[in-house]
């Protein structure tokens, strides 16, 4: 069984759902974000979602684009994301990475050398935004014999005939974007987000994470409450912007977003399932 499997397995057996909280690597620096990626765990953190700096991240809204800004301006590179990896692996064997991020990278690196790479370095599923299911054999049949799981996007624009389709082959878990739009610009209602559950339901048997306008610890307990995780993205990136000085990490960086960790994951585990 995959860590991601594993995952959502025993929060299932405890009632629960699950956190994926997510960080832009090398944002504002590397030592900034290893130190916030391995507090995670212990802030409450059930999976993590770390984002592959890119230059051109279409489906990010400004907070993550600025992200992504700062962390190519501290020389991120795939290789150093994986050496993150690697560095919290050696004291974390349990909780599941997930990479997200945009395929020119990937392809410049090289497809099978990547999964190879991301695998060895103990990543477990990808999020790549930019590949739909169309072009799917540029990546999974070296993701697959890896062992990454390929994690899926669907939308509230995704009709049933269309989600059938974008769900072949789908592992790990099937991410829901809540808003038609790039992320953290606005919220969906919990009423539109739980009448778009059951056709996913019954396409496949794989968690449910909402993403895509999950801000506050409310909005994050009421995601669980009606799939299986809920992922926080924009709003740990804004704490983290607004305690930077002169755009490097401040003294209490590490810090805050911690504490902003703690807080949504102590709501999300409020609530029984």
């Amino acid at each position: 069984m995959s860590r991601i499997a594993a995952r959502f397995a025993a929060l299932r057996a405890e009632g629960r759902g699950a956190f994926i909280p997510f960080l832009e690597a090398f944002d504002p620096d590397r030592a900034t974000s290893q130190a916030i990626l391995e507090g995670m765990p212990a802030a409450g953190a059930d999976l993590i979602e770390i984002g592959m700096p890119f230059s051109d991240p279409m489906a990010d809204g400004p907070i993550i684009q600025e992200a992504g800004q700062r962390a190519l301006k501290a020389g991120a590179t795939l290789a150093g994301v994986l050496a993150m990896v690697r560095a919290f692996r050696t004291h974390d064997a349990a909780t599941p990475v997930i990479l997200m991020g945009y395929l020119n990278p990937i392809l410049a690196y090289g497809e099978a050398r990547f999964c190879t790479d991301a695998a060895t370095a103990g990543v477990d599923g990808l999020i790549i935004v930019d590949l739909p299911p169309e072009e799917a054999d540029l990546l999974a049949p070296d993701a697959a014999r890896a062992g990454l799981d390929i994690i899926r996007l669907v939308a509230p624009t995704t009709d049933a005939k269309r989600l059938s389709h974008v769900l072949t082959g789908a592992g790990g878990f099937v991410y829901y974007v809540s808003i038609a739009g790039i992320t953290g610009t606005r919220s969906a209602a919990i009423a539109d987000l739980a009448a778009a559950m059951p056709p996913i339901r019954r396409a496949t048997d794989l968690p449910i994470a909402i993403g895509f306008g999950v801000k506050t610890p409310a909005q994050a307990a009421a995601a669980v409450g009606i799939a299986d995780a809920a992922v926080v993205a924009s709003a740990l990136i804004e704490t983290l912007a607004a305690s930077l000085q002169d755009g490097r990490a401040g003294p209490d960086t590490v810090v805050r977003v911690l504490d902003q960790v703690r807080a949504i994951a102590r709501a999300i585990r409020e609530v029984r399932r």
